[in-house]
């Protein structure tokens, strides 16, 4: 990446606290918050179930809910079992939705970089079962949503 030429003076300018980067790493500032994101796009929604899946303490997750409530990220909605009383289930929002790409880039960065072997689990379009990249680009090609992705089990994947 280059500068533009007034910015080239790196000394006569800062963002400080407006780096939108810094902003995310607050967010999303444990492994918990994320793992909870993780878990959103992979359709969990009940708290038990986030606590069992992330494999992190109730007041951690419960934390991480209220954190990622607090943003925009997920939004409460409200269910009720018979003969149970209301409690609420937790849905990603349009803010959180958007997190898509960035979930992606890091699972993709983490497969090429971190994984010996095949990763565990592999990203396509379930339509036509190609897979899923993130790429920077210029190009005004259509986003491609949740909705539009289908997880699969990579079969030759082995824990290491």
């Amino acid at each position: 990446m280059k500068f533009e030429e007034r910015l080239c003076d790196r000394d006569a300018w800062s963002i400080g606290d407006g780096c939108s980067a810094a902003r995310v790493l607050d967010l999303l500032s444990t492994k918990t918050v994320f793992l909870v994101v993780r878990e959103c796009f992979y359709g969990t929604t009940r708290f038990d179930d986030f606590v069992a899946r992330v494999g992190a303490s109730a007041p951690a997750v419960s934390r991480a809910l209220k954190q990622l409530k607090a943003a925009g990220v997920v939004a409460p909605v409200v269910y009720r079992e018979p003969g149970s009383r209301a409690r609420d289930e937790y849905r990603l929002t349009e803010a959180g939705e958007d997190l898509l790409p960035v979930f992606l880039s890091l699972m993709q960065w983490g497969d090429k970089y971190l994984q010996e072997g095949r990763p565990p689990l592999s990203f396509v379009e379930a339509g036509t079962g190609r897979p899923i990249r993130v790429r920077v680009t210029a190009d005004s090609a259509p986003e491609t949503v949740c909705d539009d992705i289908e997880i699969r089990p990579n079969p030759a994947w082995r824990r290491g």
